[in-house]
């Protein structure tokens, strides 16, 4: 098991001239260990994009927002933190926006034979 991996969501220049949010800029966390483990596979770096995409255009803050992946034994969980201002946004009513996350999240890993989850860290 090794330890996360901290992504942050960049700005990236549109064919309009516009700043994008849902970008999304890889920051190294972890030292020491194999350059294969701190490697993105496509599938990681498009679950990435698609949770960053969601979260920042939910938010009031979204330069708040980071997405950490832990690896835990046979799947990869996929922190999502926000300002505290915007955690309820997040979650939604009754968790029922981070419900519809969660099976967005189900039905693309479907096509890659992964196992992902997600979490909302205070």
């Amino acid at each position: 098991m090794s330890g996360p991996e901290e992504y942050t969501p960049g700005e990236e220049e549109t064919p309009g001239g516009e700043a994008a949010p849902e970008a999304v800029e890889a920051v190294e966390a972890t030292e020491g260990l194999d350059e294969q483990e701190d490697l993105l596979n496509i599938g990681q770096e498009r679950i990435l994009e698609l949770i960053s995409f969601l979260v920042v255009n939910l938010v009031e803050n979204p330069e708040d927002v980071s997405v950490d992946i832990v690896r835990r034994q046979d799947r990869d969980v996929y922190q999502v933190r926000v300002n505290q201002m915007d955690l309820g946004k997040v979650i939604g009513k009754g968790g029922q926006t981070a419900q519809a996350m969660r099976v967005l999240l189900t039905a693309v890993s479907a096509n890659t034979d992964q196992r992902i989850g997600l979490e909302i860290v205070e």
